[in-house]
């Protein structure tokens, strides 16, 4: 049976991947505290500080359950650092997946979410709990889709952009790099990078700095 390791435990999203891992009949290895916060980990018996990281853990491939794009990112780059080689992708059994879908490393797609064909994504994509990606999406790294978000076809996203939950994205929509699209907000035009946008229709109303990725790490 497969077995992995969960890198970071101090965001309620883990116990989700749990979830995730156990309906696809995957086993958790060990579960890393990276930082010095609380533990949201199920099973706390496979939890381990870094300080108890062993060679046999580093054989495992790790997956990163952090819903926010910089702090997914300084993870994977720690992880790496850290010895850690293989970025393990998941998707939630309940997910049809289009046979024209195409995704890189280090992809997690939560339960109940739709998928349209013919849609791109790049690497450290996380897609969250129901939520509907469109026809022709082309999605770039570390970006993060909320629970419940709409993501109508031929939309792209910049890389390290976050679409908070339940957000609407109209067809042929060009979200930019490291952005941030507040929750419920209908976004009916193109977004410029590191833009903050809420409301309906989404209008801009700051300049993001919690999402933002360099291009060259990772």
């Amino acid at each position: 049976m497969q077995r992995v390791v969960i890198y970071g435990v101090g965001s309620p999203i883990v116990a989700d991947v749990e979830e995730s891992l156990s309906r696809s009949g995957i086993l958790v290895a060990a579960a890393i505290r990276n930082v010095d916060a609380k533990s949201y980990l199920l099973d706390t018996s496979v939890l381990v500080d870094l300080t108890d990281i062993t060679g046999e853990m580093k054989n495992f491939p790790i997956i990163l359950p952090l819903f926010n794009p910089a702090n997914r990112q300084r993870a994977a780059n720690e992880a790496l650092v850290k010895g850690f080689g293989i970025i393990f992708s998941l998707v939630d059994p309940t997910v049809t997946v289009p046979r024209s879908f195409s995704a890189g490393k280090g992809l997690y797609i939560n339960a109940g979410c739709t998928l349209g064909s013919a849609s791109v994504l790049d690497e450290y994509v996380f897609i969250n709990r129901g939520a509907c990606l469109g026809h022709h999406a082309s999605i770039g790294r570390f970006v993060s889709i909320g629970p419940g978000a709409v993501v109508a076809g031929q939309v792209t996203i910049g890389s390290g952009t976050m679409i908070g939950a339940g957000a609407v994205v109209l067809p042929k929509v060009n979200i930019g790099e490291n952005a941030v699209v507040g929750a419920g907000a209908i976004v009916t035009k193109d977004v410029s990078d590191h833009c903050v946008v809420a409301g309906n229709p989404a209008r801009v109303i700051g300049t993001s700095t919690q999402g933002r990725c360099a291009q060259s790490e990772t």
